[in-house]
């Protein structure tokens, strides 16, 4: 669950000074009134002799050797050694008990969340692939950081992914005990991309097998591995390689049509391809005549190109996959 960190060595150092500004006091008050303290060796009470019964006081240890005899000093170590010895402890104890205590904490987080979370979508990998499909999946503002589950063996990614406020999760999703971790029984949707092909299919094997109902997305490097993904599940493959020589031999002819293309994959700003409901106004009409520009309709889940002759008429129940005109960051300004 992310939540804010302090660095390790800079509370150990914190608690070090606290101690030592403790003792420092202690040993202060003991040296100024050292004549009401006797020592069992009757040669008077040194500073060496303050800081030895200050840090044996304050560490409970109290071996006796020194003592207040004065109803002063008996008073100053009521009144202020005993504080300052409780004080000395919580300090010594504290890193202990926030760390107990952050662990219960967290625990009872990972809980609640559990038993709360649902509908949410499951990420393995955040590396490139994985970064840009969460970057989209919260651009729609349809999907909250807190509902997104980041699953990956490498903590720097984590703590990258936790400093976005998204829910991470370490260890490899090839394995059943690490993915229910994440909730993938319940998730809307699993987008599985790893580094390598041999565990997207193994990935997306036991995600299937834990999340039936569940929409699973997977991006393979190789077109030959398609039909293994499709085989464990996947409901949709990427295959990002051969995506990128598309782009890559289109803009060797055409570059500007591959800026499109990026403008279109791009939803924050410019254009974007969104899907909404067909309105009643606009049944058995056709696609074409509708002011926003539609590229295809999906009708009982098969998808249809507008230019298809399932697509002449809209039907009650139709979805239409439209280009959106989003506000350009330049146009905010203008406002």
């Amino acid at each position: 669950m992310p939540d804010a960190k302090v660095s390790p060595l800079n509370a150990i150092v914190r608690r070090i000074v606290g101690a030592l500004l403790f003792l420092f006091v202690a040993v202060i008050i003991v040296y100024i009134g050292r004549d009401g303290y006797t020592d069992s060796n009757g040669d008077g009470i040194s500073f060496l002799d303050a800081v030895y019964y200050a840090t044996v006081s304050l560490s409970t240890t109290g071996y006796g050797d020194i003592s207040p005899v004065t109803d002063l000093a008996r008073l100053t170590n009521i009144v202020v050694i005993t504080p300052l010895r409780v004080a000395f402890l919580i300090v010594l104890v504290g890193t202990t008990l926030e760390v107990l205590t952050e662990r219960s904490r967290q625990a009872l987080r990972i809980q609640k969340w559990r038993n709360k979370v649902r509908d949410h979508v499951v990420v393995i990998g955040f590396g490139t692939k994985g970064r840009s499909a969460i970057n989209a999946l919260l651009a729609e503002h349809d999907v909250e950081a807190n509902q997104v589950v980041v699953v990956d063996t490498d903590q720097q990614a984590l703590d990258a992914a936790s400093a976005l406020g998204l829910i991470t999760v370490h260890g490899s999703a090839t394995r059943a005990d690490v993915l229910r971790v994440a909730g993938v029984q319940r998730a809307r949707s699993v987008v599985i991309a790893p580094n390598r092909d041999d565990t997207a299919v193994l990935v997306t094997l036991t995600a299937r097998e834990l999340a039936p109902k569940a929409s699973i997305l997977a991006s393979v490097r190789e077109a030959e591995n398609v039909h293994l993904l499709k085989q464990s599940g996947a409901d949709q493959v990427v295959v990002s390689s051969e995506t990128a020589g598309r782009l890559l031999g289109m803009a060797t002819r055409t570059p500007l049509v591959v800026d499109m293309v990026e403008d279109l994959l791009t939803p924050e700003t410019g254009l974007a391809i969104a899907e909404r409901p067909v309105t009643p106004k606009e049944e058995g009409g056709s696609p074409r005549h509708l002011p926003d520009t539609v590229l295809g309709l999906v009708r009982a889940g098969q998808l249809y190109r507008v230019d298809a002759p399932e697509a002449d008429a809209l039907e009650p129940g139709d979805r239409l996959l439209y280009v959106r005109h989003t506000a350009r960051p330049d146009d905010d300004e203008d406002r």
